[in-house]
């Protein structure tokens, strides 16, 4: 483990999570696990942030009967994203204007995606979601792509009936980060290391 891989992973996760921030912030919508995350803060008054964190703890908690490993990425992962998140929506609040928010998110996203490409490139571990989509597939058999259909889809759905953010950000999110990534991270220096899977869509 390099000092330099170790060093982008950070990068990579305080970026992920300052884009989460800022897509939560716009509030026109967000991914699957940030609505479950904004629709668990609404519900109990704790930051979109430590949510996310604590999410992700429990997420780590279903690895155990999947037999999954967690690396040094998994672990930073958990810590780092939802902190950032906190901070970056705790320093921007959510502009008024729609000719905002909507730069708003769409510069979120981008930098999403960007982060996504630097972090899954130190080869360091999966995010604690990506574990669990790869851990139901070897376990069940079931494609690799229904596994994560499953997670995302419960994610969203428990987040919406809680009220969490949904909008038209929610269908762009979807649709959008998927193409980002895949033409963002053959161009970051280290690609190479990335495991085949759309990781980047859910915080980890």
């Amino acid at each position: 483990m390099s000092f330099p891989r170790v060093l982008r992973l950070l990068a990579g996760l305080v970026l992920y999570g300052v884009a989460e921030g800022l897509m939560v912030s716009a509030h026109v919508g967000v991914g699957p696990w940030s609505v479950l995350a904004t629709g668990l803060s609404r519900s109990t008054g704790v930051g979109v942030g430590w949510l996310t964190n604590l999410i992700g703890i429990g997420v780590l908690l279903l690895w155990i009967p999947l037999r999954q490993r967690p690396g040094i990425g998994t672990v930073l992962n958990v810590l780092l994203v939802g902190t950032a998140i906190e901070t970056t929506v705790d320093l921007l609040p959510a502009p008024d204007l729609l000719a905002v928010r909507v730069p708003l998110f769409a510069a979120g996203m981008v930098l999403l995606a960007v982060a996504s490409g630097v972090y899954i490139g130190a080869g360091l571990g999966p995010g604690p979601r990506d574990g669990l989509m790869t851990g139901l597939h070897a376990r069940t058999g079931r494609p690799i792509w229904l596994c994560r259909c499953a997670v995302e889809v419960s994610a969203l759905v428990v987040g919406w009936v809680l009220g969490g953010n949904v909008g038209v950000g929610t269908v762009v999110f979807a649709f959008g980060i998927g193409p980002l990534v895949g033409f963002v991270m053959p161009r970051l220096d280290g690609a190479r290391h990335a495991r085949p899977v759309p990781a980047a869509a859910t915080a980890g």
